[in-house]
Order: structure tokens, then sequence, then C-alpha cells
């Protein structure tokens, strides 16, 4: 399924102009990857991106995929992804749908192609008969905040993310 925005309002400074939310293909993978490095890039962890268009590949279109992707275009243009994947909730006893990552090229934010591609996840989440949609931002990013909150979104106060990663990973599965 594929959503198209309608022109919409253009924020200040934007141009006005249409959007379209698709699943993404293998074709995609290096755009996507390019995508992730920006994120990277915004979110000042460059040194954690290593992904490369094979391996994304792999992940999303391969044998067993661990994630799923839409892509949001723009004038033939990809500006745009929602990275994402199952989750389980044991007190739903139900599957969820976990959003990775959302990024928008600054040049087509305000347009509603962020909008959209929560749009179409939650509808995703629906389909699907998940029990919750969910995701993480930052805690400087209070304008991604501020976005989500504007589309339904709550934070959750009381809960803290654990990571456990390379060195630390391995010593801990020794």
């Amino acid at each position: 399924m594929s959503l198209s925005a309608p022109t919409p309002t253009p924020a200040a400074g934007k141009t006005s102009t249409s959007g379209n939310v698709r699943p993404a293909t293998p074709a995609d993978a290096p755009a996507i990857v390019a995508l992730i490095r920006e994120l990277a890039d915004y979110e000042n962890l460059s040194h954690l991106a290593t992904a490369t268009p094979e391996r994304l590949a792999h992940e999303l279109f391969g044998p067993h995929p661990s994630c799923e992707c839409l892509i949001a275009d723009q004038d033939g243009v990809t500006v745009g992804f929602a990275l994402f994947f199952h989750n389980f909730s044991t007190f739903l006893c139900k599957k969820g749908l976990y959003l990775e990552d959302l990024y928008v090229q600054p040049a087509a934010r305000g347009t509603g192609l962020g909008r959209l591609l929560l749009k179409r996840l939650a509808q995703i989440a629906v389909e699907r008969d998940c029990g919750r949609f969910e995701w993480c931002v930052l805690d400087w990013n209070v304008d991604a905040q501020a976005f989500y909150r504007r589309m339904g979104a709550t934070m959750q106060p009381d809960w803290r993310l654990c990571r456990v990663a390379g060195d630390a990973l391995r010593e801990l599965a020794a």
C-alpha cells in the first residue's frame, strides 16, 4: 500500500510539494543507507553507522528478514525512511510494532511526510493486530518529541533503554 500526501500547507520557509510513502524495495538499499548515515551525522553517532547496502538488503529482503522499511519520496526523490520490526509484549500477550528509526531530510520536513510515515506504520500495526506501536527518541531532540506528541504519542518517563553491545555483549555471552 502506498500513501500519497495532498499538497500540504508548507511550514515557514518550506515549499509545498506532494509526497508518497511506499514499501522499500531491494533497489532502495543504497538510498536507505545514505539516509541512515545522514541520521547518524545528525545524532552525532556517525562512528556507529556501519550499515552497507548489501547488509541492509539482506536484513530487509533476505530469506529471513529481520526488519521492514517504508520509503518517503518527494518529487521522485527518496527523502526519508522508517525502519521497523515486530517485538512482543508479555503483558498484552501480543506482538507490537517497534520503530527503530524515522528520518526525513531537513529540506523535506514540514511537508507532511513524517506524519505520513507514522500514519502508515500505525495502519500496519492495526492491520497486523499489534498491541502497541512504540519507539525511542533522544532526550535532546525536542523538535522530534514535540512532533511525536502532536501525532498522539506519550513519553514514558519511568522507562530507560538498556543496551549491551560490542565487547560487553561478547563478555556477557561468554
